[in-house]
């Protein structure tokens, strides 16, 4: 007990076997002790995920709690986790990692009642800055020992699945673009982010709602159930992760000089979410809430899954899955 059952390798793509080694059966003690999974990503061995690792495994030695460090994979199929989590063997997966290996473990584990946690190890970290975990992994880690969960909500945008923020036009373009670049991190970001305004421009959209529909032009659209892009740019600041809704935003069509402007006042979170039936679809920007939305795409604006580029669809439909997951994070 209190010790890892396994070791990962530092370089190339982990197998199977290696993966999933010596990971134990079930047993009725599992029933009452906690198992932890910490998922560490073996490729990138910097002397940071170095330091993370020697620090996981003396801080949860001392805790008495049985663990496993495995290694992230970078097909994101997670579903062998899930197939040995039946049998009552693993009790928590903690995610060091970044929005997109945490969309990846979170989709292979829902509905399940593993417990995620999550050590923020990437460029935005949305999903665990909106549930306030702590940024410095040895607080976020800290927290995972107290194993207060939350049932947080997650969405499907067509057929693929999203628990934080997704978004089309604008914010996907920047996604897209990011995904390109060799270094990463806040100021990449923001280079792009800056660029890309200059360079965007509105695409045209149909937006269906409880059977009523508009058309607008927008920049962008983003769909919430986190409050934020990531690096607490609260794109949505009244969005909860569970709430059962979903914040929709539609930054549309306006002047390039007021864009910016309004974008800032939308994160400074002076622009509430109004009632469904009381907008006409039209202003600089729109924000509400809804469990569920369809819009059209003629323009095959880009568009983006927690960050993650995918293809585009001309036609989107986007469904709240209430209670999808637990979390842990700090008790409200």
């Amino acid at each position: 007990m209190g010790q890892p059952s396994s070791e990962t390798k530092s370089i190339g793509q982990p197998t199977d076997s290696d993966f999933f080694l010596k990971i134990p059966q079930f047993t009725e003690l599992a029933l009452m002790a906690r198992k932890i999974v910490y998922l560490i990503n073996p490729i990138s061995g910097t002397a940071r995920k170095d330091r993370l690792r020697e620090m996981i495994i003396r801080k949860t030695k001392a805790t008495g709690i049985d663990f496993d460090i495995l290694p992230t994979r970078a097909d994101g199929d997670y579903s062998r986790i899930l197939e040995i989590s039946k049998g009552g063997a693993i009790t928590d997966v903690v995610i060091c990692g970044g929005d997109g290996t945490v969309n990846a473990v979170v989709k292979s584990l829902q509905g399940t009642d593993i417990r995620i946690g999550i050590i923020p190890m990437g460029s935005g970290n949305g999903l665990a800055f909106a549930a306030k975990i702590p940024k410095q992994p040895d607080e976020a880690l800290d927290l995972i020992f107290k194993g207060w969960t939350s049932p947080t909500d997650a969405f499907y945008v067509n057929d693929q699945f999203s628990c934080m923020l997704s978004g089309i036009g604008f914010d996907a373009e920047v996604a897209h673009e990011f995904s390109k670049q060799k270094v990463r991190g806040l100021q990449t970001y923001l280079r792009i982010s800056t660029v890309q305004l200059i360079k965007s421009k509105p695409y045209p959209f149909n937006i269906t709602l409880n059977g009523r529909s508009f058309s607008t032009e927008s920049y962008f659209i983003s769909i919430a159930n986190s409050n934020q892009f990531g690096n607490n740019f609260t794109i949505a600041p009244r969005a909860l992760l569970s709430d059962g809704l979903l914040d929709v935003v539609i930054v549309n069509k306006m002047n390039k000089i007021t864009l910016p402007f309004a974008i800032l006042m939308q994160l400074a979170g002076n622009n509430p979410p109004k009632k469904i039936p009381e907008f006409p679809g039209k202003g600089n920007i729109l924000y509400f809430q809804t469990d569920h939305i369809q819009i059209g795409n003629p323009g095959n604006a880009p568009l983006h899954i927690d960050g993650e580029p995918v293809d585009g669809a001309l036609q989107i439909d986007v469904r709240v899955v209430p209670h999808c997951f637990h979390l842990i994070q700090p008790e409200s």
